[in-house]
C-alpha cells in the first residue's frame, strides 16, 4: 500500500479536493508510477460533470507521465526507474485489440470511464471508503498512480516528462486523424472545426503531410492565431461568417477533401458535410451534437461520416509516432503548453474550458 495526494471529485459538477488516498500494491500486471506531470483534457472536465458512467468518488487524470517505482510479479518490459507516458487502458485480447484497434476495445468504457478494474474493484480507498482510480487505467490526478504494463511507453532521458505528459490523449488524436484515417495528403484539402488541443494537433499533422489548404474554424481568435502559427493557411471565424459550408467550399475550390470536427457541434457537422467535396469524409472527434445529417447527401456525393476515438490509435503506436513527428521538428506542440501546479487542478480545468489554456500540464512535487 502507498499513499498519495490525489485530486478527488466527490460530486457531479463540483470542484475537486486534493486529499490523501491509499493505493493498492501493484497486482501482477501492474505497475506503480510516481507522477511527474499530467496533462488536463476536456474529457477530465465531462468526466467531473458526471458524463457516462462515471461514479463518485473519483480520481480523474488520463495523461500521466512519470517514473516507475514498483512493478508487478508478471511484469517483463519495465522496471523501477523506467521513465514512462501513459496512454489508455485496453484489455488486449478481444478481437479488436488483436487486430490493433485497441482505441476501440470491446471493454473500452469500462476501463476508462468505468475507472475499476476488469473484476471491479477498485484501485484506492480512504479508510474504509473506495475510491475509483483507474479513469482511463491510471487516475493521474494523484501524486502516484497504478497503471497497467500495456499502457506504458518508456521513454529515454532526453523525453521532458512535463512536457510530453501533453501528448498522450488529445494530440494523439488529432494526430492520427489526420495521419491515418481522413484523406489528408500532398495537394490535398483539409478544414478542423475547433482549434483546441485535438483540432490544433490535427493543423500540426496536416502540415506534416504536406496539405496543400489546412483551414482552421473556430470562434476563439487567440486559438485561430495559434492555428496560423502551426501551419493553417486559411482562417474562418464562425461569428463572422453566416454560411460556414459556403465559405469553406470556396476556400477548397469546391470542397474540401476531409473535414475534423472536434466540437461535437450539430450545427457544424451539418456545415462540414455539405462543405465536402465529392468522396469526401467527414472525421468526427468530438461527441455530444445531433446533426441528423441528411443521408441522401451523402449517397449522391459519395460522401461518409467516420467516427473517431483517440485517433484509432494502437496501444502506444500513435504517440510514438507522434514523438518522431516532434522529434523531426514538424510537431512544435510546446507552443500549446501552460503548467500549473498540482494544488491548481481546478484553475488549470477552467483555464482550459474557458479558452485561455490550449493545453494545461499539472506538476507535481519531486516529478
Amino acid at each position: 500500500m502507498v499513499r498519495a495526494v490525489a485530486a478527488v471529485a466527490r460530486e457531479r459538477g463540483g470542484p475537486l479536493s486534493l486529499e490523501e488516498i491509499e493505493l493498492d500494491d501493484p497486482r501482477d500486471d501492474e505497475i506503480l508510477i510516481r507522477m511527474a506531470a499530467c496533462g488536463v483534457c476536456h474529457t477530465d472536465a465531462k468526466a467531473r460533470d458526471g458524463y457516462g458512467s462515471v461514479v463518485f468518488p473519483i480520481v480523474l487524470g488520463h495523461e500521466g507521465a512519470g517514473t516507475i517505482v514498483e512493478v508487478g510479479r508478471t511484469v517483463r518490459g519495465l522496471v523501477p526507474g523506467d521513465r514512462v507516458l501513459l496512454v489508455s487502458d485496453f484489455c488486449g485480447r478481444c478481437d479488436r485489440c488483436r487486430a490493433g484497434r485497441t482505441s476501440y476495445c470491446e471493454e473500452g468504457p469500462r476501463r476508462t470511464f468505468g475507472a475499476v478494474r476488469p473484476d471491479g474493484s477498485t484501485r484506492a480507498r480512504m479508510g474504509s471508503e473506495d475510491i475509483r482510480a483507474s479513469f482511463f487505467g491510471q487516475s493521474a490526478f494523484a501524486t502516484y498512480a497504478l497503471a497497467s504494463e500495456r499502457q506504458a511507453l518508456r521513454v529515454g532521458d532526453d523525453v521532458p516528462l512535463q512536457l510530453f505528459a501533453a501528448t498522450t490523449c488529445g494530440m494523439v488524436t488529432g494526430v492520427g486523424a489526420v495521419l491515418q484515417v481522413l484523406p489528408v495528403g500532398p495537394g490535398r484539402s483539409l478544414a478542423v472545426m475547433g482549434t483546441g488541443t485535438v483540432g490544433l494537433a490535427a493543423v500540426m499533422a496536416a502540415r506534416a503531410a504536406g496539405a496543400s489548404t489546412i483551414v482552421a474554424v473556430d470562434k476563439n481568435g487567440a486559438r485561430l492565431e495559434h492555428a496560423r502559427a502551426l501551419g493553417a493557411t486559411h482562417l474562418v471565424d464562425t461569428d463572422f461568417t453566416p454560411d460556414l459550408a459556403h465559405t469553406l467550399r470556396a476556400i477548397s475550390d469546391g470542397g474540401c477533401d476531409a473535414i475534423l470536427d472536434t466540437t461535437g457541434s450539430g450545427e457544424l457537422q451539418l456545415a462540414a458535410v455539405a462543405a465536402l467535396a465529392v468522396l469526401g469524409q467527414l472525421g468526427v472527434a468530438g461527441g455530444g451534437g445531433e446533426p441528423g445529417v441528411p443521408l441522401g447527401s451523402l449517397m449522391v456525393g459519395g460522401k461518409s461520416v467516420r467516427g473517431i476515438i483517440q485517433g484509432d490509435s494502437s496501444g502506444t503506436l500513435g504517440l510514438q509516432r507522434l514523438l518522431k513527428l516532434h522529434e523531426a521538428g514538424s510537431f512544435p506542440f510546446e507552443r500549446l503548453v501552460r503548467h500549473y501546479p498540482f494544488e491548481k487542478v481546478n484553475e488549470a480545468i477552467e483555464d482550459s474550458l474557458r479558452g485561455d489554456t490550449v493545453k494545461p500540464v499539472l506538476l507535481f512535487p519531486g516529478g
